[in-house]
């Protein structure tokens, strides 16, 4: 059976990581300013695929080696660093890799190449693993069926993700219109963007922690 009133519970509690700024939303507005609407849902999409993987590895027991087995959890971290740095050095170096084009903006290219780099920043992520692992077990109750729990908690997490960064895709692209004028402001938010990801990788490199 799923416990709805602790569903109920852990829906304001997961939000609330869910909204905190991270690499996941700073990749999805990005992709919203840079290549419009579908784009920056695409990497919203990819971020809920990557939260899935996460909750489908806890369930299967793979995350504990993360939590428990130094070497793993390090080698992810990082994979999932250098990956980031990869992605905001780009963003500083090449004008072209923040092009804003208000004609091919939706294209197929942008949307497919936006899932996969969103998953793949999730999914190297091991602070999100562990994170799974530490906070979905305190959301499952004695008499509840643990694998039932787990996939409900896991498919909520997922969804809130979804809209959330959703919403940040769609309200990018209600002022995408005044980058298109502004070659200054482009700048601006490439160098933002480009920053804030190689931050992200190398706090995420830097951290002794084990994201408990």
């Amino acid at each position: 059976m799923i416990d709805l009133p602790v569903v109920a519970a852990f829906v304001p509690a997961v939000m609330a990581v869910v909204i905190s700024p991270g690499p996941d939303s700073v990749y999805t507005l990005t992709q919203s300013l840079k290549s419009g609407r579908a784009a920056g849902v695409a990497a919203a999409v990819g971020t809920a695929s990557g939260v899935l993987v996460h909750a489908t590895a806890a369930i299967l027991g793979l995350s504990a080696i993360l939590r428990t087995t130094a070497e793993a959890y390090a080698l992810l971290k990082y994979v999932g660093a250098v990956y980031l740095v990869y992605l905001g050095v780009r963003l500083l170096r090449d004008d072209e890799q923040f092009e804003i084009d208000d004609a091919i903006g939706d294209g197929d290219r942008s949307v497919v190449g936006s899932y996969r780099k969103a998953v793949a920043i999730n999914v190297t992520n091991p602070q999100v693993a562990v994170f799974v692992l530490a906070f979905f077990p305190q959301f499952v109750p004695a008499t509840a069926d643990a694998t039932l729990q787990l996939s409900v908690l896991g498919l909520v997490y997922a969804a809130l993700s979804l809209l959330y960064l959703a919403g940040v895709a769609l309200f990018a692209v209600r002022v995408r219109h005044l980058l298109l004028d502004s070659a200054v402001a482009q700048r601006v938010v490439r160098y933002a963007s480009g920053s804030v990801l190689v931050g992200f990788g190398l706090k995420l490199a830097l951290d002794g922690g084990r994201g408990q």
